[in-house]
């Protein structure tokens, strides 16, 4: 059963600072890692070489998602960044050796995965209309999702047309939720690496507890940007895996389920396109 604590602070007038932006970050290629920011232009899909690439698995079709670790997991140890230069875009990949390859030179990137995923994957920069990939959901008991039990289970789940995205274009957390999970599974590591965040959020002070919940159904007033957020966000295997230094921890996932409905975060879309830096006010309207 979910435990709901109280969000003091949460509660707060329409328009009034509910906290400010203390980092940006950008996952340029589905499942791997991504790149810290000062700043990010927010267009109307999303933040600007956010999930502009994803592997697709050539014999399946499928879009490549760690969330499905035993067969997928060697793509989370990668990392990418997005460059714009002289008006094209291309991804950089960066593999666990620290060496580096260009989606600009795309047989030579592809050849590299295939060799290290043990499949031919094709390295795609345009989604199709009724792309999919593939949920693990571990072996755990209490894994419920729209009133339906998982438990040890592979399920399929199809994204928003045309993109990269589970679900929505923009994910917000807040320190504040980190604070909260550190303090009720104190041996566990929340570190924000694992929530995979856009925008992380450190909440005005006096808030405490999941205080983005209370967000839901309204618009975040961010620097030039306007987020309207749309739910809560949903977690899964991935927060578990190890990542750097992290270990592999089952416990980040079950606390999520045991005290917010497996929820850490929010999900947003964009309003309104506009530039956010570090250090932006963040405004509920």
């Amino acid at each position: 059963m979910s435990a709901h604590p109280a969000m003091d602070g949460a509660g707060a007038a329409p328009g009034a600072v509910v906290g400010r932006v203390v980092s940006l970050h950008r996952y340029p290629v589905k499942s791997m890692g991504g790149e810290r920011l000062e700043a990010a232009r927010i267009t109307a899909r999303g933040m600007e070489g956010d999930r502009t690439g994803a592997l697709v698995d050539r014999e399946t079709g499928r879009v490549v998602s760690a969330k499905r670790p035993r067969m997928w997991g060697a793509v989370y140890g990668l990392s990418a960044s997005f460059e714009r230069e002289n008006g094209a875009a291309s991804i950089r990949v960066r593999f666990e050796d620290g060496t580096t390859l260009s989606s600009a030179r795309r047989e030579g990137l592809e050849a590299r995965l295939s060799a290290l995923l043990g499949r031919e994957v094709a390295f795609a920069t345009e989604a199709v209309e009724s792309a999919t990939c593939e949920y693990h959901w571990p072996d755990m008991d209490g894994l419920v999702q729209d009133g339906r039990t998982y438990r040890d289970e592979i399920t399929e789940w199809e994204l928003p047309p045309g993109t990269f995205f589970d679900s929505s274009g923009l994910h917000a957390l807040t320190t504040a939720s980190l604070d909260h999970l550190r303090g009720l599974v104190p041996g566990s590591d929340f570190h924000v690496g694992r929530f995979r965040p856009n925008l992380v959020i450190e909440p005005v002070a006096g808030a405490r507890g999941f205080v983005e919940n209370d967000w839901v159904g309204g618009t975040l007033e961010i620097g030039g940007a306007r987020l309207r957020v749309t739910k809560p966000c949903m977690r899964c295997v991935m927060v578990t895996l190890p990542l750097g230094d992290l270990p592999k921890d089952p416990r980040v996932l079950r606390a999520a389920f045991d005290h917010n409905d497996g929820n850490v975060g929010v999900k947003c879309e964009v309003a309104g396109p506009g530039a956010v830096r570090v250090g932006d006010e963040v405004r509920l309207g």
